[in-house]
């Protein structure tokens, strides 16, 4: 086995390699005053990003916006201080939108609170546990599925508030039952509502086509406050919802629990955990895409774990890894995690400084910002790519988009990823197959050092007692029936066989069962199996499975198994008419 620099194998690497922070090996390779200040500059730009999102989540989830900016203070921090990656960006995510909104509904916020404490404990078993290594390979059409799925609740969450709509009672956490309530509600509109709607669109389009630079989605918000206020006009604001937002953290506190409140809460907590652990490692492979590092999966979700704790002790939600705003720290020039952590104290002093103008941000402005987000996470042009790629990924795409709107996220998630893995299965099913009849020599071959070369005689391969089978591609359990069912067909047809495995990198236990059946029955009629090509991992799990002489004979090629058939053959027929003779 390859070994590293410091003879750990990359297998058998340490505690302390795995779950050391990014924190302390960017401080290690050293840490001056230019990379600080460029720090500085990544966090103030990213912060600016997150001041309008993290309420606009917030109030989207159903809460106070106050606790979206808690989520990103407090759990940005941790993340930034703990985590695996270099640039990750923690605090509340649009992905949460949904679940929170639908466990504030069922057990209010203090369930919310504790169902995120629950979900910071299971990232941390599962960091420990070495699971980040595995939730990579959630299949592609995955998450663009529950992505766009995310994306268009998104959208239909801020509808009431982007037209101004009054509900007579409480609006609909599914998508139907919401989009039926709205239409019945689609005569109250507040027309100023709309153009103060259509207004921060325009600008937040705007500015990010002229000035890619420059902080659009503040600028929108600020342009549409401004309007509001100086125009005096009749639409809902921050203000006249919540009361505005606190200038200063609260102090942290335990949420009121008890054991079954927990079992109530628990499938919330692993959705939570679920959903923190795919959003934070696919942001942190983005981050790394982007830089060229590599980032530390497991300690990545330990940090999210911790963050997941610690937020809800000072009255924040869900925190994750965020991919929009990670790209947006890394564009700024963050050297490293100090400027995640920057962006969480920055956004501390702009809540103390700046909350009472808080109370004037109009609600379509953020509903606005928000369709904004909907519209970019969408990934479009994603999704029409992977429904003309083949019909095995526009299967599990769609699945995993109907079920995230219609049905529940977690339910979308797994039914994709586990028609994702049947599909994987029916692929490398698909891929192992069976070659009969084929010439086994394509040209001569050399017999000695001098060149001399001997044709090789075809009557071996069209000899009718004796059929060669070639196995390629991996041979498990998604193609042990199919290429069982093929060659159980030949032990009544020949008198000699062989099968090849040369082209088998892999067999499983099911596969060498099914060798095992077939020889078993081809020992009973009186056939001779021969295994050719078979590697040390194949052999070892034939002959673990029973596949041994003499129900088989083992061979290092095809023309030594099918040499000794004409060899046995040979002799067989000499010794006969002797006997016969002597008679």
């Amino acid at each position: 086995m390859a070994r590293t620099g410091n003879g750990a194998s990359p297998r058998g690497a340490s505690f302390a390699e795995l779950f050391t922070p990014k924190l302390i090996t960017v401080l290690r390779e050293g840490y001056g005053l230019s990379d600080f200040r460029a720090d500085v500059v990544a966090g103030l730009t990213v912060a600016i990003v997150a001041l309008p999102l993290s309420m606009a989540i917030a109030i989207a989830s159903g809460v106070t916006p106050d606790r979206g900016l808690y989520t990103a203070i407090v759990g940005g921090f941790v993340v930034s201080l703990l985590g695996g990656s270099r640039f990750q960006v923690g605090g509340p995510a649009g992905a949460f939108i949904v679940l929170v909104a639908l466990t504030v509904e069922r057990h209010g916020v203090d369930g919310v609170i504790l169902a995120t404490m629950m979900a910071g404990v299971l990232l941390i078993a599962a960091g420990l546990l070495r699971v980040g290594t595995y939730v990579k390979f959630i299949p592609y059409p995955v998450t663009v599925g529950f992505t766009a799925g995310i994306a268009v609740i998104i959208f239909a969450s801020q509808l009431r508030d982007l037209f101004g709509l009054t509900l007579p009672g409480h609006e609909p956490g599914e998508l139907l039952p919401k989009l039926t309530a709205l239409w019945h509600a689609a005569g109250t509109f507040n027309r100023w509502a709309i153009a103060l709607a259509a207004l921060a669109i325009a600008v937040m389009v705007g500015v990010r086509r002229l000035r890619p630079t420059w902080p659009n989605i503040l600028i929108g918000v600020v342009v549409a406050t401004v309007a509001a206020w100086a125009l005096a006009l009749p639409v809902e604001t921050i203000g006249s919802r919540f009361g505005g937002i606190p200038e200063t953290l609260p102090a942290p506190a335990l949420p009121a629990f008890s054991f079954a409140k927990m079992q109530a809460v628990l499938p919330d907590a692993i959705a939570f955990a679920l959903l923190a652990a795919i959003e934070s490692l696919l942001s942190a492979v983005v981050a790394d895409g982007m830089t060229g590092r590599r980032h530390r999966s497991n300690c990545e979700l330990v940090a999210q774990g911790v963050a997941n704790i610690a937020s809800p002790l000072f009255g924040g939600i869900c925190v994750t890894g965020l991919i929009a705003r990670t790209a947006t720290n890394v564009r700024a020039g963050a050297r490293g995690p100090i400027a995640g952590m920057m962006h969480s104290a920055f956004l501390l002093l702009f809540m103390l400084i700046a909350a009472p103008l808080a109370s004037y941000i109009p609600l379509s402005a953020l509903a606005a910002v928000l369709v904004i987000v909907a519209w970019g996470m969408a990934e479009k042009q994603e999704f029409w790519t992977l429904l003309r790629s083949s019909w095995g990924d526009a299967t599990v795409l769609l699945a995993t988009f109907l079920l995230t709107v219609f049905r529940d996220l977690t339910e979308g998630i797994l039914v994709g990823f586990a028609l994702g893995a049947v599909l994987f299965i029916n692929r490398m099913a698909e891929a192992t197959g069976i070659e009969a009849d084929v010439p086994l020599a394509a040209s001569d071959k050399a017999d000695d050092a001098n060149g001399a070369r001997t044709r090789y005689d075809p009557s071996l391969a069209t000899d009718p007692d004796v059929v060669v089978y070639r196995i390629t591609g991996a041979f498990f359990f998604g193609a042990a029936s199919t290429v069982g069912a093929v060659l159980d067909n030949i032990a009544d047809r020949h008198k000699a066989f062989v099968i090849d495995f040369s082209a088998v990198p892999l067999l499983d236990s099911t596969a060498a069962n099914a060798i095992h059946r077939l020889a078993a029955k081809a020992q009973r009629q009186g056939v001779r199996l021969y295994v050719t090509g078979a590697s040390r991992s194949v052999r070892r799990a034939l002959l673990t499975h029973g596949v041994r002489p003499p129900l088989a004979k083992y061979r290092e090629t095809i023309s030594r198994a099918l040499e000794d058939i004409r060899q046995r053959r040979e002799a067989s027929s000499v010794v006969v008419p002797l006997k016969r003779s002597a008679t």
